[in-house]
């Protein structure tokens, strides 16, 4: 375990400090076993680090409302403490959000992001969404707007924590694209063209807006694309990092 911010973190280091690093970082609702498939492979040519984020697996939770760098430096004190060096960062959806702040502030070789949110996403109210809007506005219903809210919500929502619940709403609804043309290392971007969660028209921006970057498309994949075609990922990330 490794403590930050005077919580407990998991985490699992696979190799030698003498090896080029490799961070892995998982996706919201998600822990180490998310990722450990495509971690396996470079276990015995690399210094691996795999984390289980503040609030998930059997890492606890923040025990104040964390914003995103507290994310970046809680992953960059760990590496440090670990002794990394020439540090390759492998996020999904929330972790390579995570990961794209990481190589805004602290010097990284390669970055690999798996249908990795970065904007602020702005969608038509449902019918639902409204009826909670109008709820909140009528004296002595705001408490009944609040229960409403653990329904409507997404998934990721209702299953948090209090505490991580204003996490979330706090990822979502950070914006980070204004920056992204600053990174300048390789990075390589994977994406599932039937992503329902960050839509796949999100990747091919995305690509557009950092320098030094390629996507490769997964044709009729999930937001868990990387997964879906596992052997090919693997392909790719050594490929990529040769």
């Amino acid at each position: 375990m490794f403590e930050y911010d005077n919580i407990k973190i998991n985490y699992k280091e696979v190799g030698s400090k003498e090896q080029d690093s490799i961070i892995f970082l998982h996706g919201w609702g998600q822990n180490i076993s998310m990722m450990e498939p495509i971690a396996k492979p470079f276990y015995d040519t690399n210094h691996v680090l795999i984390i289980d984020l503040p609030g998930f697996g059997s890492s606890e939770e923040p025990k104040r409302l964390w914003e995103l760098s507290d994310f970046v430096e809680m992953v960059y004190s760990l590496a440090q403490t670990l002794e990394m060096k020439n540090i390759t960062i492998v996020g999904h959806s929330f972790g390579g959000k995570i990961a794209l702040l990481y190589a805004l502030n602290h010097p990284v070789s390669k970055l690999v992001l798996l249908a990795s949110p970065y904007k602020k996403k702005i969608k038509e109210l449902s019918n639902k969404q409204k009826l909670l809007k109008k709820l909140k506005k009528i004296p002595g219903l705001n408490l009944l707007a609040n229960e409403a809210k653990k329904h409507i919500g997404s998934r990721d929502y209702r299953n948090a924590t209090p505490m991580m619940r204003d996490i979330l709403v706090h990822h979502i609804n950070t914006d980070i694209s204004a920056d992204l043309n600053k990174i300048t290392c390789s990075t390589l971007i994977i994406w599932g063209t039937e992503d329902e969660e960050v839509p796949y028209e999100d990747g091919q921006e995305l690509e557009t807006i950092i320098p030094d970057s390629g996507l490769v498309t997964y044709e009729g994949n999930s937001h868990y694309a990387y997964l879906e075609r596992l052997d090919q990922t693997i392909s790719i990330l050594q490929s990529f990092l040769s």
